[in-house]
């Protein structure tokens, strides 16, 4: 049988007879692609997907603790030494690698192209979220006599700006030899009925597939297996659009080596109770972040001995896995989060149709949902004006006007310190 017969007998079979309608009027180059498209789709995955939609989420009756920590403002001399002396072992001994999960687009700051390439107006002169990252690494670089290998994951839709961004900056002084990019997966968009979205290019639309997908993105991309030949023992994961998120923070990396786990995680204090953060917890014995929507009120409200709160680490996308934590999380299937939003399609007449309500599922899975996958996690406590300068919306809580303000602070107060 040829792959055109075989393509429209899947579609028949998945009841996605509505792409058949256009796939006829297409000319063969264009039939050709789209039958690769089509090839290439787990049909059985996204059917499943759609189908869970329609399920009431029911919260099993689930035991949650809270999860220890560490403070790092309140550790001993001795503590700190010890842990900052291991980290700084594995990095100055090259086991130690860097990934920026930079597939976002800056939509929401009114920015037209990749979020890593938004400039953020600190010092008059301004710096784009890449180039505060770089500083950050080449800092370390500097610091313990190594470059580090820098693993940096595009989305599809991205991908070809952001490579074009980077080298028309010179990777802003970082070694390009030390530069890997590669992209993260997609998941097709589905329609209330659990159509396939049709896009105008005559493709199936698809979307990124959630930070989730870092771990079998960096696998399937052979990514993981170029940093295994490296011999790197320990992988960083972090956003691109925190800038003043620490990639090697030996203290954090010491610790995790120190206390033999696989996963390591830096956190801040909430805010209040009702901050609508992830918060670290232990869920049925496993690490956990449990979202602010599954935490009930009356525990988010729970203070300890020392009158604070219990559920109050809130997670900020500042993880630490040993290389066989990634292999081995490459290799499970996450769960997928669902959002329901606006997509504009072609009908089957191939007419553009741009909705004003949201009409379609996607679908998402959250990189923190691998922690469930291990029976310990270590967390150490930061702190927000030290580490966490997020630039996520356009105004407001998390905005360019936030990060610059607690950018520069941080900065003057680092250049008193060391005066």
């Amino acid at each position: 049988m040829d792959r055109k017969q075989e393509t429209i007998d899947l579609l028949k079979k998945y009841n996605q007879e509505h792409i058949l309608k256009l796939f006829e009027k297409l000319d063969e180059e264009k039939q050709n692609k789209l039958i690769e498209q089509i090839q290439r789709l787990n049909l059985d995955q996204i059917t499943e997907l759609y189908n869970d939609t329609k399920k009431t989420i029911e919260f099993k009756e689930s035991k949650i603790e809270p999860l220890k920590y560490l403070d790092k403002a309140k550790l001993t001399d001795e503590q700190k030494n010890t842990f900052d002396k291991l980290g700084e072992e594995t990095i100055k001994s090259g086991k130690y690698a860097v990934v920026t999960m930079a597939g976002g687009q800056g939509t929401r700051l009114g920015h037209t192209g990749p979020k890593g390439t938004f400039k953020l107006d600190v010092y008059g002169k301004g710096k784009y979220l890449f180039e505060i990252l770089t500083e950050n690494l080449k800092e370390a670089n500097k610091k313990y006599g190594v470059t580090i290998p820098w693993y940096i994951m595009t989305s599809k839709e991205n991908n070809e700006e952001t490579v074009k961004f980077l080298k028309k900056h010179h990777y802003f002084g970082y070694n390009p030899k030390y530069v890997t990019i590669f992209t993260q997966g997609e998941l097709p968009l589905l329609d209330d009925q659990g159509q396939l979205l049709m896009g105008k290019d005559f493709k199936i639309k698809e979307a990124s597939d959630g930070n989730g997908g870092t771990y079998s993105s960096l696998r399937k991309s052979g990514c993981l297996a170029n940093m295994k030949e490296k011999g790197i023992e320990w992988v960083f994961i972090g956003g691109v659009d925190n800038v003043l998120l620490k990639m090697a923070d030996v203290t954090l990396l010491g610790m995790a080596i120190s206390k033999n786990v696989q996963i390591a995680s830096k956190s801040i204090v909430k805010a209040n109770p009702y901050e609508k953060v992830g918060v670290f917890g232990k869920m049925n014995g496993h690490p956990k972040v449990i979202e602010y929507s599954e935490l009930p009120e009356k525990m988010a409200k729970e203070v300890d001995d020392n009158g604070e709160l219990k559920y109050g680490e809130a997670h900020i996308m500042c993880n630490l896995y040993t290389i066989d934590a990634i292999e081995k999380i490459s290799n499970k299937s996450l769960k997928y989060h669902v959002a329901y939003k606006k997509n504009s399609y072609i009908d089957d007449n191939g007419k553009e149709v741009i909705p004003e309500e949201p009409n379609s599922y996607k679908f998402e899975s959250f990189i923190f949902d691998a922690f469930e996958f291990f029976d310990d996690i270590a967390i150490l406590r930061g702190k927000r004006e030290d580490d966490f300068a997020p630039v996520k919306n356009s105004e407001g809580v998390d905005s360019p006007k936030t990060a610059k303000e607690l950018y520069e602070k941080y900065w003057n107060r680092q250049y008193n310190k060391n005066k």
